[in-house]
């Protein structure tokens, strides 16, 4: 269904008009099928084609929790919200939309920003999609850290009611105003709503400010016979011989290079590379393979890449299929439609053996909210921008009026999604303990961190 070529008052009418067809209540529906697939099964199946010897870190990691579980397991959550109601609109999603996917990072100008921060299964899709499972990790989220059930219920309606309030204003402006605008850190400070939240939040850009590659790069690597080798980890980070992957590096730099626009092939020329080495990130992305380049300068300031292994998205299966051969131009062209400004060394290559990788700078004043330990306050405040954020990123690839028309004034969609999550979040920890007795009968292979 496209309206673009409607006017505002009619895009919000016939979103409006989708309403007779799927009521806003029934977004708050959730019910297994009887033939809804072993959750175990679907794991294993997402773990064809990746590093075998890293399969129990990805278990032992999603182990930790239920809200660590649904970040591992987005080929779940897509395989069960493909059977859940949507109104057909679609747009560029996340895929992948949960809290611990936003955070700050820093613009090509270094202002700080907030934003969703990870696009590994970026993809054309039903809008719905991206906030049940933002709202799913905010229940859980709760749970995690003690909150009633109540409590909970009312942070994802919180989420909910952001998103829908926002999406309403973003309707109301012009394709460029919503291209720029942007979550700036500063204004989240300044607009803090009493000294508490705005000394936390300080902090939090202050860190953000911190993370640097300069910073980092005394912690991660060494200096020998005057060039840098980072320090081996196991199994984190994992020394590469130089002479087996020198060719098949200097291919893919090459290819990388190659995507870049001709200024930043200028800039990315003034690096020489020094050191490569294996590098495990995250939960879901365990297994992937994930690299970490250093490059320096004359003056020896650091460029670190990461080189992370793009694989067709886990919604895939259920909508159209990405339109660019490479799974890493995927995710770039995604990241850069959905997000308020991306990195400019994002690039793109496939290695000598097929798999594809996009690229972009690691520790670029790049920080994750902590969520331990978060206050019922802190958290409904935190999910309400997540939200927001959301809003626009959906603003910003897709039809906003339309879908505003359909959610309308009232808390109507808002309460269907906060039901919506709180039975996912059940699901998630039924299939939490799917997991927990796959470990106990010997199923799956486990390894646990410190």
């Amino acid at each position: 269904m496209s309206t673009q070529s409607l006017g505002w008052e009619e895009r919000l009418a016939a979103g409006k008009a989708l309403r007779s067809a799927l009521p806003r209540t029934a977004h708050a529906d959730w019910s297994t099928a009887n033939e809804r697939r072993d959750p175990v099964e679907l794991l294993e199946s997402s773990n064809r084609g990746r590093l075998s010897r890293l399969t129990p870190l990805r278990y032992g990691r999603m182990l930790r929790s239920p809200f660590a579980f649904l970040r591992g397991a987005a080929v779940t959550m897509a395989y069960d919200l493909a059977q859940t109601p949507a109104t057909g609109l679609v747009l560029q999603v996340c895929g992948d939309c949960h809290l611990a996917n936003f955070g700050l990072f820093g613009t090509p100008e270094r202002n700080l920003v907030f934003d969703i921060n990870d696009f590994d299964e970026t993809l054309c899709g039903p809008w719905e999609w991206d906030l049940k499972r933002l709202a799913a990790s905010v229940v859980l989220a709760g749970r995690t850290n003690g909150f009633t059930e109540q409590q909970c219920a009312e942070i994802a309606q919180q989420c909910a009611q952001s998103y829908r309030e926002h999406l309403r204003e973003f309707s109301t402006m012009s394709p460029l105003e919503i291209w720029y605008f942007r979550v700036c850190a500063d204004e989240l400070v300044e607009n803090a709503p009493d000294a508490e939240a705005r000394e936390r939040r300080e902090k939090m850009v202050a860190k953000a400010r911190g993370r640097v590659a300069e910073r980092l790069l005394p912690k991660i690597a060494e200096e020998i016979d005057g060039r840098h080798r980072f320090v081996e980890n196991l199994p984190v980070v994992t020394r590469i011989a130089e002479d087996r992957y020198r060719t098949t590096l200097d291919e893919g730099i090459e290819q990388y290079r190659a995507s870049l626009t001709e200024d930043r092939r200028l800039l990315f020329d003034r690096y020489r590379l020094d050191d490569f080495a294996m590098r495990v990130v995250g939960v879901g992305s365990v297994g992937t393979r994930c690299f970490v380049a250093l490059l320096v300068c004359d003056d020896r300031n650091p460029l670190l890449l990461q080189i992370k292994e793009a694989r067709p998205s886990v919604l895939e299966p259920y909508v159209a299929k990405s339109p660019f051969q490479n799974q890493g131009q995927r995710v770039v062209v995604g990241q850069r439609v959905m997000q308020t400004a991306s990195d400019i060394f994002l690039g793109w290559l496939r290695s000598r053996d097929g798999h594809d990788y996009y690229v972009r700078q690691m520790r670029d004043m790049k920080y994750s909210i902590p969520l331990d330990d978060a206050e019922v306050t802190g958290l409904g405040r935190y999910a309400a921008i997540c939200g927001w954020s959301l809003a626009r990123a959906h603003a910003k690839g897709g039809d906003a009026a339309t879908i505003s028309g359909y959610l309308g004034g009232s808390e109507k969609f808002d309460e269907a999604i906060s039901k919506f999550a709180l039975a996912y979040a059940d699901q998630t920890e039924r299939d939490h303990a799917a997991l927990v007795e796959a470990k106990r009968t010997g199923r799956i292979e486990v390894i646990e961190e410190e």
